[in-house]
């Protein structure tokens, strides 16, 4: 089984993405430390219909349910449980994906704060110089934003905000979101499913 990777959802719309990420991981049997935000939950829920439950037993078991997760691959954790393993340089996952990035937690991440789990663990994930992948998802940027993001890119960190191609002939909405996925995997070192340009 590869490595843990850890995959944070914010309160930016484009949660589509983050359950198609989290479907893919586990379709690989990659191990996945999950975060959550309270925000996520309600975007969740206005996107999907979905109503994560507050106990973080059944709402993992809830995350595992919709992504095919039938080996305990996924753990879930509290938005502020610090014991977690990503919260601390000595065990952290070395791969972190955030998807989708919300610009509060952009700016949060830009600027060192850990006020919970999800800017702590990619704190250490800069500080401890891990892949990290952000996935912002507004329009249109601010110079703020944006320089939130050149700030991060010399960082080393990978700003890729979604933006689906057409080249594949995408048909549905599933077509666009595997395409993001698809990038998105190659960029935490794992293999996609979509055919690349020139193929």
């Amino acid at each position: 089984m590869p490595h843990r990777l850890t995959l944070a959802l914010t309160g930016a719309s484009g949660m589509p993405y983050a359950l198609g990420l989290l479907k893919a991981l586990v379709a690989r049997r990659q191990a996945v430390t999950l975060l959550l935000s309270d925000a996520a939950r309600e975007v969740l829920r206005l996107e999907h219909d979905l109503v994560i439950p507050a106990d973080l037993a059944a709402a993992e078991a809830r995350f595992r349910d919709l992504s095919g997760d039938r080996d305990g691959l996924i753990r879930l954790y509290a938005n502020h449980d610090w014991s977690c393993a990503a919260a601390s340089g000595s065990g952290a996952p070395r791969r972190m994906v955030i998807c989708p990035c919300s610009m509060g937690t952009l700016a949060a991440v830009a600027t060192g704060l850990s006020n919970n789990l999800i800017e702590r663990a990619a704190d250490v994930a800069i500080k401890e110089g891990h892949r990290l992948v952000l996935l912002p998802r507004e329009m249109p940027f601010s110079a703020i934003h944006l320089q939130h993001m050149l700030t991060l890119a010399k960082l080393g960190v990978t700003v890729m905000p979604p933006c689906p191609s057409f080249y594949h002939r995408p048909t549905d909405l599933d077509g666009l979101v595997a395409f993001v996925v698809d990038r998105v995997l190659k960029q935490v070192g794992l293999e996609g499913d979509g055919t690349p340009w020139g193929r």
